[in-house]
């Protein structure tokens, strides 16, 4: 190939930025919009090129990259979105010249970049070393998977070296093609859908770089593949460079970019942001399908420690339990337990297990801070008032969660281990056949539910949230709660305490002055979220479970 395609990009002021792709020989692409846009307003060209969702997206993030890179206030983000423009240009490059040269030979079989079972019409150009389809669905390069006698279509790779590829299924990024979208009847037989039909023939999971954002994501086939890792738009930069935390489904409703999956059984993908670390969500119709449990999947092999316990079963509502911080192999189960069965005699009763490594990790920080004594809130008795004097008192607690590099932050990585575990609960809820069920999380166990329970309200055919408790959450009082609100059918019970020391000092530090739910309510006027404070009975963050009686 003599040529290859050519990217151009203009920055208009009043007319928002713009971006001309060329083929090779000569076909045009023109994508076009503001920075809020999460698609581009105006797609225009040929119709080879118009028509393939992983270029114009691409094409679209490229575009909103160099944009930002633009108008970045520091040397150091302008480095990041033009790092982050570059990723999507070589996707464009890749793709743009195939479309100069597509045959008449189609291919039908599963498609290992949006998941479904897809047209793929062969590229038919001199010196292709390989076998090379397009996905008719979602504009991926494809080529045959090289698994002896499977006949899926595996992600072709870019980049000057291309090697033989492995679908979905023999690189375990999804358990099955067939079985993507099946559902249990019962909750605890969620673990046969993660049931892996083939052989694992390639590498784990692998774990990119995402510029721009400090720390890594797992990248699936559907985030990796030509799809692509949607371009971050305006109000996603405002909230990196702001410290806004957005996390799950909530991610979605301020603007972070939304990926491909509208190839994909008309869901999408959202990035959310905790801490400077990004983390995939499902939404809407995809959550229960292939592509939903592609990035579930993901988490899941993650976390070893995950897992659903049926701890009694009942005929009521269904209600899950997910501990918090320090508290996942102590006593506090057998109070959280007694609560929920004092509210819900009739339910069947579920514990979600999750995070141990990480739980550990903050288990050993506060054994530190304390001396070697109880684990909790004795660790961070210091003080009313969370602040940076407050951190110096606690000199492992400044150094340990004030710490520059996100990615060993001990309280990021549990953060973003709960919005992972979110994300993979409702994913894993949706693809049951109850009607609704009941909540209950304590510490970031609150975050989890919450991020559950948003993810779950961008469908309308996944089970509804009857009930959410949350106690001593975890979460931020900054953010817009509205999904939440809509998430639930009856109401949002949140428990806090102005005793709650851990909370004050631990997540403020590490939170940057934000303030957590479970210490001073959501504050929210939304007619489903109710505060409920309960400091004159819970004397700090492990004794809620013992001291409060659900709604």
């Amino acid at each position: 190939m003599a040529q290859g395609a050519t990217l151009k990009f203009s920055s208009a002021v009043r007319g928002g930025p713009s971006c001309e792709v060329r083929s090779p020989l000569g076909y045009r692409l023109t994508v076009s919009g503001s920075t809020n846009d999460i698609q581009p307003k105006v797609v225009d060209g040929d119709s080879s090129m118009t028509g393939n969702l992983a270029l114009v997206e691409n094409a679209w993030a490229f575009t909103l990259h160099k944009e930002f890179g633009r108008l970045a206030p520091t040397p150091e983000e302008q480095k990041s979105h033009r790092k982050q423009a570059e990723v999507h240009k070589e996707v464009v490059e890749n793709i743009a010249p195939l479309l100069d040269s597509l045959g008449d030979e189609v291919l039908s079989d599963w498609c290992s970049g949006c998941f479904t079972y897809s047209d793929h019409v062969k590229v038919e150009q001199e010196g292709l070393k390989l076998p090379t389809y397009i996905c008719e669905t979602c504009g991926t390069p494809t080529i045959p998977c090289v698994a002896p006698g499977c006949a899926y279509m595996a992600v072709r790779g870019s980049g000057s070296i291309r090697l033989p590829s492995y679908c979905a299924e023999h690189s375990h990024k999804i358990p099955s093609f067939e079985r993507a979208a099946d559902k249990v009847a019962r909750l605890e037989d969620y673990a046969t859908l993660y049931e892996y039909d083939e052989r694992n023939l390639a590498r784990a999971t692998r774990v990119v770089a995402v510029a721009g954002i400090g720390a890594g994501v797992l990248a699936t086939a559907a985030v990796s593949a030509a799809p692509a890792i949607g371009g971050l738009i305006s109000s996603g930069t405002a909230t990196l460079t702001g410290g806004t935390t957005l996390y799950g489904a909530a991610a979605a409703s301020h603007g972070l970019a939304l990926l491909g999956g509208g190839a994909a059984s008309g869901g999408a993908l959202a990035f959310g942001v905790t801490g400077g670390t990004c983390v995939v969500t499902v939404v809407g119709a995809a959550l229960g399908g292939a592509l939903g449990t592609s990035i579930t999947n993901a988490y899941l092999s993650e976390d070893k420690s995950f897992s659903i316990e049926l701890f009694r079963d009942g005929p009521g509502i269904p209600v899950l339990v997910a501990r918090g911080w320090l508290t996942e192999n102590s006593n506090e189960w057998s109070e959280a337990m007694q609560a929920v069965e004092r509210r819900y005699p009739d339910s069947p009763v579920y514990r979600v297990h999750w995070g141990s490594k990480e739980q550990k990790a903050l288990a050993a920080l506060a054994l530190k801070g304390s001396g070697g004594g109880a684990a909790g809130a004795g660790a961070f008795a210091v003080g009313r008032k969370a602040s940076k004097s407050a951190a110096k008192k606690v000199p492992f607690l400044g150094g340990a969660l004030a710490v520059a590099e996100v990615a060993k932050n001990p309280w990021h990585t549990a953060v973003v281990r709960a919005d992972k575990t979110g994300v993979l609960l409702a994913s894993i809820l949706a693809r049951t056949e109850i009607d609704r069920c009941i909540l209950v999380g304590h510490s970031l166990g609150g975050r989890v539910m919450i991020t559950a329970a948003e993810t779950l309200g961008t469908d309308p055919d996944a089970p509804r949230i009857q009930t959410l408790h949350t106690l001593g959450a975890a979460e931020g009082k900054k953010g817009d709660w509205r999904p939440l609100n809509d998430a639930v059918e009856d109401a949002v019970h949140n428990y806090y305490s102005a005793n709650d020391k851990v909370l004050e000092i631990a997540y403020r530090t590490a939170q940057v002055g934000d303030k957590a739910i479970g210490r001073y309510g959501f504050g929210t006027a939304f007619p489903k979220i109710h505060d409920h404070e309960v400091t004159d009975r819970v004397g700090g963050h492990t004794e809620y479970f013992g001291s409060v009686t659900l709604r």
